[in-house]
């Protein structure tokens, strides 16, 4: 079996990287970090998303440029801190420089090969091809994911600079015309990442959450991938393990507002 907490990691960065680059942000990476910046309003997605550095004045050094690169350009900021990067002890220095603790988010993971058969549900599931297409999508997060309208008409521009290539897939539910839920996938094989699962809040209760995330995992498998990959809100994490997900690791969110 493969490292699921490497793949989960791989696909978390590259999903924050390329919406980042897509932005209009920019992105360090090296031996000792990698962040993305300056691409999103959303803290959660100008971030910290790989910290390797152990000596002392090294770490320092880093989280203090990290500290002046969100200062100058007048941006919220965040790190999503793994098991593996306490090591550091980068949360010592984050803190020392105002970020606070955001909350847990726990990384799961199914394999696919014994994908089992769709919750039952009424709504009809399509693919997003274009941007015009993204409208739907837009509004539904925009009336319940995150935070709110902002995060969702960034969201939905980003992906559209991104275009509908392999490697990435929107799905909107719709019931009688109208969007009611919404998935992302992103594809980095064995991977496939499961990201903004939501449902219109006008529509919760009906299992539009659970239909859509089984649609993409089933349209990941179909791809290729061995794995799906996601993390998980509070609301969604019994809905994810009724599909057969189990929790890998935990992300600690480090978060500071402007």
């Amino acid at each position: 079996m493969p490292d699921l907490a490497s793949l989960i990691e791989s696909n978390v960065s590259t999903f924050l990287l390329q919406m980042g680059a897509a932005g209009g942000g920019t992105t360090r990476e090296d031996d000792d970090v990698t962040w993305t910046i300056g691409g999103s309003p959303i803290g959660y997605h100008n971030a910290i998303v790989r910290f390797a550095a152990t000596d002392e004045q090294r770490a320092r050094t880093i989280v203090d440029e990290w500290d002046r690169e969100l200062r100058d350009r007048a941006l919220p900021g965040s790190c999503h801190l793994t098991p593996g990067m306490e090591l550091t002890d980068v949360r010592r220095h984050l803190d020392d420089i105002g970020f606070v603790d955001g909350g847990h988010e726990p990384a799961m993971a199914v394999e696919l090969t014994a994908l089992g058969a769709p919750p039952s549900s009424d709504v009809e599931i399509t693919e997003v091809r274009g941007a015009d297409a993204l409208t739907g999508y837009r509004d539904v997060l925009a009336a319940g994911f995150g935070e709110g309208p902002t995060e969702a008409g960034w969201a939905s521009s980003t992906f559209a600079a991104i275009g509908f290539d392999a490697d990435w897939r929107h799905y909107v539910a719709y019931d009688a015309g109208e969007a009611i839920g919404t998935a992302s996938l992103l594809l980095t094989l064995p991977a496939g990442g499961i990201y903004f699962v939501c449902t219109h809040p006008d529509h919760r209760g009906r299992g539009v959450g659970a239909a859509i995330t089984h649609h993409a995992m089933t349209e990941a498998a179909a791809a290729g991938a061995a794995y799906a990959v996601l993390g998980s809100s509070p609301m969604g994490h019994r809905v994810y393990e009724r599909l057969g997900f189990r929790t890998v690791f935990t992300y600690r969110l480090l978060e500071r507002e402007l």
